[in-house]
């Protein structure tokens, strides 16, 4: 009897073992297949980095398919100068055009090879965050680069002066991502019109965003965008999206800069802008032949609209109150 008991403990104890054992096992595969998944995964983001060109700053400008004459005007002015440590691209969305209007397309990007055409986007302004998601998938799948600078087609910009500040502030030592441009925290949610959010149900105000005029992402946050672009919500207005999107994640730093006149309306014209929105074809290029030629960009500067410091110690409905004195 007592040997019987002894055999069954035996057997109880060897089950035990092997059970034990196959775990452990089970446990070490699985930590072996994670660590060399991760090692593939860096060696291959290593590998697609390396096989990219690198460019300093990459400028996406969000266009329509019938924007032909200010994308001309934007090639004829402030990215008539070529930098090798730029490169731009139009993002159109060609879903459901008119044949006519693809051959057209076709046709201008044979010529200038500066179109980012998206295949599954149909341009309309409801769609505009599914549109610079879609576009900033293709461009971390295609470009390496530092920052990325997003703008409209009626939006003029000074990229040496734009580099010149990127320069400054990395020389501060930063260790942060940055995230810049004129940014609002206390924009009213719309509820009517082109612009209304049926879907936002965060708070009475959206979060703090860079007017979509023009704003720059260091390369890592649109890589957190792109890789995530499945998973986020899309919200008419693409800056807020974007400003959404980031909300959650550490170690950014929120640059506010009254030398983005990046408003829905133009806050006049000051020496000290980089980025001017809502800017004409004729006013683009009467900024950019005074601009070569006295090295300024206003040939009068005039304010017609107040603007504001942003407080970032304070809750964003107080963030911002325009006054006087400011660019």
């Amino acid at each position: 009897m007592v040997i019987q008991i002894k055999r069954v403990l035996s057997k109880k104890l060897h089950f035990r073992l092997n059970i034990a054992t196959l775990i452990i096992i089970t446990m070490i595969i699985l930590a072996f297949y994670l660590i060399m998944t991760n090692k593939c995964y860096k060696k291959n983001n290593v590998n697609n980095k390396i096989n990219k060109t690198k460019y300093r700053l990459l400028i996406v400008i969000l266009t329509r398919p019938d924007g032909m004459k200010n994308r001309d005007a934007i090639r004829k002015t402030w990215l008539s100068d070529k930098n090798k440590n730029i490169k731009y691209l139009f993002a159109i969305g060609n879903l459901d055009v008119q044949q006519e209007t693809k051959d057209t397309l076709k046709s201008e990007q044979d010529k200038f090879g500066d179109l980012l055409l998206l295949s599954k986007h149909q341009d309309h302004y409801g769609s505009l965050s599914l549109k610079i998601l879609q576009a900033f998938k293709m461009i971390h799948a295609d470009y390496d680069f530092d920052y990325l600078l997003k703008c409209d087609d009626d939006t003029f910009v000074l990229t040496s002066r734009l580099l010149n500040e990127l320069d400054s502030w990395e020389d501060r030592g930063s260790k942060k991502e940055i995230y810049w441009g004129f940014f609002n925290g206390k924009a009213q949610v719309k509820r009517s019109g082109p612009w209304k959010e049926a879907g936002w149900n965060l708070c009475d105000y959206y979060l703090p965003y860079a007017v979509g005029g023009g704003y720059v992402l260091s390369y890592r946050l649109v890589e957190f965008i792109a890789m995530n672009a499945d998973r986020l919500r899309l919200f008419n207005s693409e800056d807020v999206s974007v400003g959404l999107w980031l909300a959650p994640v550490a170690n950014i730093e929120r640059k506010h800069d009254v030398k983005f006149d990046t408003e829905y309306r133009s806050r006049g014209c000051s020496n000290s802008y980089i980025v001017t929105h809502k800017q004409s074809p004729e006013n683009m290029q009467s900024l950019h032949d005074y601009y070569q030629s006295t090295g300024v960009l206003c040939s009068k500067e005039i304010r017609s609209r107040m603007s504001y410091n942003y407080n970032w110690t304070v809750p964003p409905s107080q963030c911002c109150h325009r006054q006087a004195g400011i660019i």
